[in-house]
């Protein structure tokens, strides 16, 4: 244990952070996120956490964590699905907030991409941290910046 490190924060995902460089992609992913096979296609490396939650884990690593002030969205989430436009999805919206109060852009540093396009960029992530979260639509990527 590390003080000030949330122990929500493992080892390997503590690495991961550390080793990512400025513009590499992390995807915090629920429960039904195709992670292991987006992993092995593409080789980003990936971390399973499968007892926790997307929403508190993405509060730990905004806290370590800088998004990157280079690109126009740098907190992305999936885009529902036409047939799921009637699907409220509260998660999204505390997710939009934990963004907001961690960069200065507030909620214009958020955004959401199609599912397809969601799987593109998820296969360029240098990282996929596979969570338990049940959730719908409880997947996020993040971009890195410099400190």
């Amino acid at each position: 244990m590390l003080k000030g490190i949330s122990p929500l924060i493992s080892p390997d995902l503590l690495h991961v952070l550390m080793s990512m460089g400025h513009g590499d992609r992390i995807v915090l992913a629920d429960g039904n996120f195709p992670g292991a096979s987006i992993a092995v296609r593409s080789g980003a490396r990936l971390i399973r956490l499968d007892g926790q939650g997307t929403l508190a884990l993405l509060d730990a690593i905004l806290d370590l964590f800088p998004l990157d002030a280079y690109t126009e969205k740098p907190a992305l989430v999936m885009a529902k699905e036409p047939q799921d436009m009637h699907l409220s999805l509260p998660i999204v919206s505390s997710y939009r907030e934990l963004v907001a109060h961690a960069d200065a852009r507030g909620e214009a540093a958020f955004g959401e991409i199609s599912r397809q396009s969601f799987y593109d960029e998820a296969a360029k992530a240098y990282a996929i941290v596979q969570t338990g979260e049940s959730a719908i639509y409880a997947n996020i990527m993040l971009v890195k910046g410099v400190v």
